[in-house]
């Protein structure tokens, strides 16, 4: 097809590494490939918690109290449940399905755990963590937190007992997701059945990945992606053609890229070294605020 875009590499899950004590995950970029940091653009960072069994734990597991700045927090969950509180005064909890979008933006402190429960009891995890750049007009901002919850999402209903196309953000065949962003992105939550069809038109210039977060997928026709696989496509067409070789779950990322030089530095996110340097004096000033751990 000559509209297609076309897939540039899949990619096999790099090897994991701990964050805090309760997420083992994998970097799909910007150091697990090399990709780099403009790659997939606005989209800087993807941690995936592929799943693990969490034994049952009095004290939750998690990352304690830690700054950002400059960019936008994503996570989204699909076994287990996360708590987050930051130093805004915001608090949610996550479970299947729901999404946590904390824009860190001019500084925040924030912090995420195991939920009180689920520690307890223990049992499967899984989810993704996202790291969505600000351009700089919008990185000293007001912070804020969209707790997305799955009964709220945008639901595509694939024709034929298909699955569903749930849309976080963007909007996809004219259903539009609840979350509030800085540029134009899309990002889906896509269920398909196995032997369903769907088709994704998205525009050409935007930089465009899939996470295949269960199943097995054919993409275009030729290209197969199994479970935990990331697959990166060129900036070249707008189709994408998917079926279903088996049920499958599916993490879509599709945005603007922002053209702006990127300065990074542990948790924070700038566009310009002097700016790094501010960040940590503001945080060592206690600009950022206040939060227990």
């Amino acid at each position: 097809m000559k509209n297609t875009k076309t897939v540039e590499t899949v990619l096999a899950p790099p090897p994991t590494h701990m964050v805090g004590n309760g997420f083992r995950v994998h970097n799909f970029f910007p150091s697990g490939y090399r990709l780099g940091q403009k790659r997939m653009s606005p989209f800087f960072l993807m941690d995936y918690n592929s799943k693990i069994e969490f034994s049952p734990s009095e004290k939750p597991r998690g990352v304690g109290v830690h700054p950002h700045r400059g960019f936008e927090t994503v996570t989204i969950a699909y076994h287990g449940k996360v708590a987050h509180h930051d130093s805004r005064g915001n608090s949610g909890i996550i479970g299947e399905g729901d999404v946590q979008w904390m824009t860190a933006a001019s500084g925040i402190l924030h912090k995420e755990y195991h939920e009180k429960e689920f520690s307890r009891e223990g049992g499967l995890f899984q989810m993704v963590q996202l790291w969505v750049n600000l351009p700089a007009k919008d990185k000293m901002s007001e912070p804020k937190y969209q707790n997305l919850l799955h009964n709220n999402m945008g639901n595509y209903e694939i024709p034929g007992n298909g699955g569903n196309v749930f849309v976080i953000a963007g909007e996809h065949n004219g259903v539009k997701g609840p979350a509030k962003t800085f540029t134009p992105l899309n990002m889906y939550d896509v269920r398909l059945n196995k032997a369903a069809k769907l088709n994704l038109s998205l525009p050409e210039n935007y930089n465009t990945g899939i996470l295949v977060v269960e199943g097995k997928v054919k993409i275009n026709e030729n290209e197969i992606a199994p479970a935990d696989h990331f697959i990166l496509f060129r900036n070249e067409g707008t189709e994408i053609n998917i079926e279903a070789m088996e049920n499958a779950i599916l993490l879509v990322l599709n945005g603007e890229p922002i053209d702006e030089p990127i300065a990074q530095y542990g948790p924070f996110l700038m566009n310009k070294q002097e700016e790094i340097v501010q960040a940590m004096e503001d945080f060592n000033k206690g600009k950022f605020g206040r939060l227990e751990d």
